[in-house]
């Protein structure tokens, strides 16, 4: 049955508002601040069959696009394989990286959703837990070597049966994590999240028919296709290689390199591209190893950021072909460590896509991001209150400069829409003070259009012990210029105990730091790299950045390479 444009727009508006609508209950209705403020989360619909994506919200983390698509999928193997009866009410949980998952602390919640009494369509969220246990509070475990040292890790299992909660399954995973009171909060949130979903696509199907939503669903796939490809046809046809390197994998002290190669080819009915990664670094004995959901999730992010304007469903992602890397740390595998795959590594093979098709496309390109969502986690216990705390930190950064303009200062992560918890949040939930919280002056990456800055903040423990851990990157290089432009700033971590300046030898990746009162964490974001020759820089938007305060004179005539009147 043909649709209708009118109809056809309505639906897709429908379809995303149901996700969003899902999105703003799981944030209203949530406990931790990483997931009410921070809005590290996102919600999703999937279809019934092969659990490809049909809609995601606009407010949820690009990088999850992919990776519950995977979530998905992982529950139909299951079912199908042993034979699991479903139910109205069911919600599954899980949190698996191996099964299209990131890390242990991205903890997916996948329901079917039934219309007058068939399987119609599988509702899906995830919601970055603070803590799933592991050696560490928060989980960003720096140092660890197999997943088991990560936290706790959750095959597809039924936490609600028939609308009811399971207390034994519910008992065991509150028995393995810290604060385990604060995540029942959380784990509510985010089942009524999809419940409020229910309501509103049985609305949607009551107004206009499951036939014409199943059609117009159908379609919206179709035309997303057709709309990647008449993009992507756009390349000159050819090889475009780029890479990226990540400072280390915290166990070995040296870089791991993505090399990227992406291959265009095909006119506008059959354009696609190919990516292949396969001459990148071996698997890595530290955290920094990527799952394959994660490895593609992050070239379908990279791709979107670059065609903004392609709507997303699984038919974005038909042209593009991935060479699955096997044998490299972009495909991990039990029992490889993965607490930095989602939050950083992620963000590194994002990188190489820009990297290479910088070289194709310059135009439409721009220098890279800072790259980093700067996890910090502080765990202890408030001697005020008696309770133990986890305080999960995400950090802003610049972006690179692009053709049109110079990058953003403190933009939030390649991956995702998340953003720092406001330090008053921070400062009232637990007991620590923000000293300082300001722009990383001059930390963007010189070029005719400079990269944005990254910023300062600094941590002082007021009460009670405390022990900090954190996965970053970007330390030992910043991010990366664009056509002539300049890397950014890197990421910069100390810790002053009893006065005394500790940096972390890996630069970006620590764990197990032992505070006490006073003590401080001080850390500075990456800028963005720089677009363009420094020279050709107009001397009026030098002038402009002195006035600001960004550089003095003389940093900005050495930045910049040029003599000031």
């Amino acid at each position: 049955m043909a649709l209708d444009p009118v109809t056809l727009a309505v639906l897709q508006s429908g379809l995303n508002q149901v996700c969003n609508e899902m999105d703003l209950a799981f944030v209203r209705a949530a406990f931790s601040p990483v997931i009410s403020e921070a809005l590290d989360r996102s919600d999703g619909i999937y279809h019934r069959d092969n659990g490809e994506l049909i809609a995601q919200g606009e407010m949820g983390l690009p990088v999850f696009v992919g990776t519950m698509q995977f979530s998905v999928q992982a529950v139909i193997e299951r079912i199908k394989a042993r034979g699991i009866a479903l139910d109205d009410g069911d919600v599954f949980i899980v949190n698996d990286p191996y099964l299209g998952g990131t890390h242990l602390m991205d903890v997916k919640f996948v329901k079917p959703f039934f219309y007058k009494g068939r399987l119609w369509c599988w509702l899906a969220n995830t919601g970055h837990w603070p803590d799933t246990g592991g050696m560490v509070p928060g989980g960003f475990s720096a140092n660890a070597t197999e997943v088991e040292q990560e936290g706790l890790r959750l095959p597809p299992v039924k936490l609600y049966k028939k609308g009811m909660l399971d207390d034994e399954i519910m008992s065991i995973i509150l028995s393995n994590i810290r604060v385990a009171d604060q995540r029942i909060g959380d784990i509510k949130a985010q089942a009524a999240a999809l419940a409020n979903g229910e309501k509103r696509l049985a609305a949607l199907l009551d107004r206009y028919g499951a036939d014409t939503v199943d059609n117009g669903i159908a379609e919206l796939k179709r035309r997303a296709a057709a709309q990647m490809r008449a993009k992507i046809a756009a390349i000159p046809d050819g090889s475009y290689e780029g890479q990226a390197f990540v400072d280390s994998d915290g166990v070995v002290n040296e870089p791991l390199v993505i090399r990227m190669k992406i291959t265009k080819s095909g006119g506008l009915e059959d354009a696609a591209l190919r990516f292949d990664m396969s001459g990148s670094s071996p698997p890595c004995r530290g955290p920094m190893n990527s799952v394959i959901a994660t490895t593609k999730s992050s070239i379908y992010l990279a791709v979107k950021h670059v065609f903004p304007e392609v709507p997303i469903n699984a038919g974005t992602f038909a042209p593009l072909e991935i060479v699955e890397p096997h044998d490299t740390f972009l495909y991990a595998k039990y029992p490889r460590p993965v607490s930095g795959c989602a939050a950083e590594v992620s963000q590194r093979i994002a990188e190489a896509v820009f990297a290479a098709l910088s070289r194709a496309i310059p135009e439409q390109l721009f220098a890279a991001p800072a790259g980093t969502s700067g996890n910090l986690g502080v765990g202890g216990t408030d001697p005020k209150t008696g309770q133990s705390y986890v305080m999960y930190v995400i950090s802003g950064g610049g972006y690179g400069g692009n053709p049109h303009g110079d990058g953003i200062s403190n933009g939030c992560s390649t991956i995702g829409i998340s953003k720092t918890t406001p330090v008053e949040i921070m400062e009232q939930r637990y007991p620590i003070l923000f000293e300082e919280f300001s722009l990383n002056e001059g930390s963007g990456g010189a070029g005719e259009h400079r990269g944005g800055f990254g910023v300062n903040y600094k941590i002082r423990i007021r009460r009670g012990e405390a022990v900090a851990s954190m996965v970053m990157d970007h330390g030992r290089t910043g991010p990366q210029g664009a056509i002539g432009g300049k890397d950014g700033g890197v990421n910069r971590v100390r810790i002053l105990r009893d006065g005394q300046p500790y940096v972390p030898p890996h630069l970006s990746k620590d764990q197990g730091i032992a505070l006490g009162v006073g003590d401080v964490i001080e850390v500075s974001t990456p800028g963005g790299g720089g677009y363009g020759t420094p020279t050709q820089r107009p001397v009026a938007q030098i002038e402009r950045d002195i006035m600001r305060g960004y550089y003095t004179r003389e940093q900005a005539e050495r930045v910049f390479g040029v003599v000031l009147p």
